[in-house]
């Protein structure tokens, strides 16, 4: 019989780890070395270093409408190969990538599994979720019944900044009126009623207005400071032609653009790139900028508008340089509306230099502003079904077919190349056999991917999008959170009296 003697075992158990916990502690030069290692040994190193600030003077909110996780990965691919051309671009990080602080963030609204914009939207401006469809008032209204959101109008950030005495600003590519930044100025049970020509009997009788209406009409002490963005259509009557040779839209005769240099102190309204650079922002405490009748372009083709527009980045900064001037502080909400329409057309290109631009736009803020008193936090409202696929080698160009380590093209199993981007649904949609893509240039700008399931619009997708944050308050960024959540470290970092415990 074998006797083991067990403290001997344990003896030798104990010296063995301790020797290789001695060996592990001495890396080969080949690991320690390697800039992959020393980089992210930096980035935890300078994580230990972080201190938080509570409060914040100023915030900034930027949501890329529509940006999802995938949206983010292949735009810093994109950006990074623009930059050192098709040798790379993964190792890129879009700038808001590097804030220390993120979280993952739920989007459901309050009757679907995957969200539209005002519903989501209203979570952020107002705290509480809410139906698709409906903005900034509570989901016991019914979309598109104006008598049954009256009592249940739900005040916004904006609110509540203008009550504090701090300025507010509201910047969109997309229309002005258009649900992600109508969500944080104005309470209506549907996102349709952009103009006073789109309300039905219903909401005329029980008195709704229309969101422009509600954008303008309002008392200086609660009125934005600045507002840039499309939709000049809802802000002029529709016997009026506008610079760019477009109606206006608006039945009651009212010039809301007239109305907004009337109602409040220095203010302008500009409709197009030369009139807006000539704005001196020292001078001016109430800024409207309307530059398209309905959406500003792609920024890919931002440079052929007619009458020209401003880019993200210069509204953005603009913006900054008005509301600065406020000794007590501000709100500034941007969106770059343009992603989402990209993706709805099933075209990755654009919605790829739309999410640079962005990024663009947030370094701008982050670079004209004081870190230690301006809380800047970037968003989606919602993702989309957009998917990066294969197996492409390092470089590969995120646009194009894929190729496969060693450069060969990758053949799929009807013998036809594919690419990296693509689409669960929408207007690319495969019927039959599929295109052969070997000598289309699927880089250019309005390539459409191919996608599986036949719509005239791409959806929306339902899973998280993410959160990244920098300055006073960042810190409660952390974790998976509600999307109402975004309100209520708004409103605690700016004491802004909204939240009662």
């Amino acid at each position: 019989m074998i006797v083991i003697n067990m403290k001997k075992v344990a003896a030798l158990v104990s010296c063995s780890l301790v020797t290789m916990a001695a060996n592990a502690a001495v890396l080969p030069a080949t690991q320690t070395d390697s800039l992959w290692f020393k980089t992210s040994a930096q980035l935890v190193s300078d994580k230990t270093l972080q201190t938080n600030k509570t409060q914040a003077k100023n915030v900034i909110l930027f949501v890329g409408d529509g940006m999802g996780v995938s949206t983010l990965t292949a735009a810093r691919i994109y950006q990074g190969q623009q930059i050192q051309g098709n040798d790379g671009g993964e190792e890129n990080f879009l700038s808001f990538e590097q804030f220390p602080y993120t979280a993952l963030v739920k989007t459901y609204n309050t009757n679907q599994q995957t969200p539209d914009s005002a519903g989501t939207m209203t979570a952020m401006a107002t705290g509480v979720k809410s139906k698709a469809g409906v903005l900034s008032v509570s989901d016991t209204s019914l979309r598109g019944n104006c008598l049954s959101s009256k009592g249940n109008e739900l005040i916004t950030l904006v609110d509540l900044a203008n009550a504090k005495g701090l300025s507010t600003g509201v910047v969109s590519t997309a229309r002005i009126t258009h649900a992600t930044p109508a969500a944080t100025y104005a309470a209506t049970p549907e996102r349709g009623w952009e103009a006073d020509s789109n309300l039905p009997a219903e909401a005329i009788t029980n008195e709704c207005k229309d969101i422009a209406y509600q954008l303008v009409m309002r008392d200086e002490a609660d009125a934005l400071s600045v507002a840039l963005g499309g939709g000049r259509r809802n802000f002029i009557p529709d016997t009026v032609t506008d610079g760019e040779n477009k109606s206006g839209r608006r039945s009651d005769g009212v010039d809301l653009t007239q109305a907004w240099t009337e109602n409040f102190s220095n203010a302008a309204y500009v409709w197009d790139k030369e009139g807006f650079d000539a704005i001196d922002a020292s001078t001016t405490d109430h800024l409207l900028g309307l530059f398209n009748s309905s959406h500003m372009e792609y920024e890919a083709d931002r440079l052929d508008d007619t009458a020209g527009e401003p880019s993200l980045t210069e509204m953005t900064t603009k913006s900054i340089e008005i509301l600065n001037k406020n000794e007590q502080g501000y709100l500034l909400i941007v969106e770059s509306g343009r992603i989402d329409h990209a993706h709805h057309a099933g075209n990755a290109h654009r919605a790829l230099v739309d999410t640079v631009e962005f990024s663009n736009a947030v370094k701008a803020a982050f670079e004209n502003t004081n870190p230690d008193e301006t809380l800047i936090m970037v968003t989606a409202d919602h993702s989309h079904v957009f998917t990066i696929a294969g197996y492409p080698e390092r470089g590969n160009p995120i646009l194009g077919l894929v190729h496969n380590v060693g450069g060969d093209l990758a053949i799929a199993d009807d013998g036809k190349p594919y690419t990296t981007l693509g689409y669960t649904n929408g207007p690319g949609a495969v019927i039959g056999q599929r295109d052969d893509l070997s000598s289309v240039d699927t880089e250019q700008k309005s390539f459409m991917q191919q996608s599986l399931v036949p719509l005239n619009s791409e959806t929306h997708a339902g899973e998280d999008i993410s959160l990244h944050a920098t300055g006073p308050g960042a810190h409660l960024a952390q974790g998976v959170i509600e999307q109402n959540v975004i309100f209520h470290i708004i409103n605690q970092a700016q004491s802004l009296g909204g939240t009662k415990y």
